[in-house]
């Protein structure tokens, strides 16, 4: 969990499309920004101050996606055309056709090794494609309706595809079977992405709502309604602690989603906003939309340093495993309950919510110097120095579980301050509504004694 700093900025703008800008896509260097068009034009924005923009042109219809491949020296796009393109993002230009599908495609995105492309189409089919043999490998057909997007998973061994038959459909890529189906939605799906560890899928539609699935429970555990229109392009954080959305009531918007709460509207288009993607570190993201323009903006909203997390991430001796797939279920088509927009929280005795949080904050620092003495053999009181014989990895996770403690620390004494207030505020409602009752009382006495006068009169 990072700390809250100050509002994300708008540091850029690009100007060189003639029409919508309906896709962007971070480099993973984190120096290069491509986006395509409505105009049939790919182009790569060099972040650097003065470098030259590239103008890649080679569609002949809107171009719909694009993607870095995870090494950054391949560029992929997909267009209404029909085709898919692969590109050399270099001056020259260069790029090897695909010609996908019988319909305009809408989606294009590399596996996580860079050795496959999936494709999602309007001839209802998801397709796998081999990137260096640059031929076809096989096509998914249970969709009745065009397939708007499709993602491979971080692991590569789930796709998940979505469309304007408003489902989310789950496929294994070794079976190339449909696994799951998700129906519980209002209005065709625009978009869906796995988050980085690949234990939840998001999905967004035209009914103005984003859901996030957790696919070893196969739980709903957010929904949001958040815009006033359908929502086109949404993007995870790296830490996948916030997610952007892009719109078409013109507006960006920011949702925290440990909180799960809205945090951020921004605006800056004029018109519909199309697509939205955060950098591989999660320290700017991009924005376009119908105006033609390009919005690059710094995150600023989250201090930690992701990129040093996601690189103590893959070192980690334990990571939590990706689910498995037969963990997935049901392999049926089901509808899930309805879940409700609001949350209504009744509140009965003061006394039960008093939580104590001062002790599990002490625990914590028992707990944190306990971590320290019992792996390194001394008193955390004593010299650090007599640790300097412990091997790079070993202090590296124990520096990681002491930042995860404080961390902790610092939780718990929010959450102890916020129950306080809590406490505080009920108080208030209960002596507010004690007071109604008393006066309620009293205003129904008088009319009774009154009337036994009357009739002894």
């Amino acid at each position: 969990m990072a700390s809250v700093l100050e509002d994300p900025a708008l540091e850029r703008h690009f100007r060189g499309h003639r029409d919508a800008v309906t896709c962007a896509n971070f480099s993973p260097n984190n120096k290069q920004l491509a986006t395509g068009s409505a105009d049939t034009n790919v182009m790569i924005w060099n972040l650097s101050p003065k470098a030259r923009a590239f103008r890649f042109v080679g569609h002949k219809d809107a171009v719909t996606g694009v993607e870095f491949s995870p090494s950054g020296e391949l560029l992929v796009s997909s267009s209404r055309d029909k085709t898919v393109r692969l590109w050399t993002p270099t001056i020259k230009g260069e790029s090897v056709l695909f010609r996908a599908h019988t319909a305009a495609v809408r989606s294009v995105s590399f596996s996580q090794d860079g050795q496959q492309l999936v494709t999602a189409s309007d001839d209802k089919s998801v397709k796998v494609w081999a990137v260096h043999r640059q031929r076809f490998l096989y096509s998914l057909n249970q969709h009745t309706n065009w397939v708007r997007c499709a993602r491979f998973s971080p692991d590569g061994r789930l796709i998940a595809s979505c469309g304007d038959d408003k489902t989310v459909q789950l496929w294994d890529t070794a079976t190339r079977q449909r696994i799951n189906i998700f129906t519980d939605y209002g209005g065709c799906q625009t978009a869906v992405e796995f988050n980085s560890s690949g234990t939840c899928i998001a999905s967004s539609g035209t009914d103005n709502t984003l859901k996030i699935w957790d696919l070893r429970t196969n739980k709903l555990l957010q929904h949001y309604q958040v815009h006033s229109a359908m929502i086109n392009a949404f993007s995870f954080h790296p830490s996948c602690n916030f997610i952007i959305t892009a719109s078409s009531d013109s507006t960006v918007k920011v949702l925290d989603l440990l909180e799960g709460r809205l945090i951020y509207t921004l605006h800056g288009h004029k018109g519909s906003v199309l697509t939205v993607s955060f950098s591989r570190v999660g320290s700017l993201f991009a924005s376009g939309g119908s105006d033609a323009q390009v919005l690059m903006w710094r995150t600023n909203f989250d201090a930690f340093s992701y990129k040093e997390m996601l690189k103590r991430h893959s070192q980690r001796v334990n990571p939590e495993p990706p689910p498995h797939l037969a963990d997935i279920y049901p392999r049926g088509p089901h509808l899930h309950s309805a879940q409700s927009s609001s949350i209504e929280v009744t509140l009965l005795l003061p006394s039960l919510i008093r939580i104590r949080t001062s002790f599990i904050a002490k625990y914590v620092h028992t707990y944190k110097e306990f971590v320290l003495e019992d792996a390194l053999g001394y008193s955390v009181a004593s010299s650090p120095e007599q640790s300097s014989g412990l091997p790079l990895t070993i202090s590296s996770t124990l520096e990681h579980i002491v930042r995860q403690l404080d961390i902790l620390t610092q939780a718990v004494s929010l959450l102890e301050e916020r129950l306080t207030l809590t406490e505080d505020k009920l108080k208030e409602c209960l002596d507010a509504q004690a007071h109604m009752v008393l006066q309620v009382q009293q205003a129904g006495e008088g009319p009774m004694e009154s009337g036994s006068q009357d009739s002894s009169a």
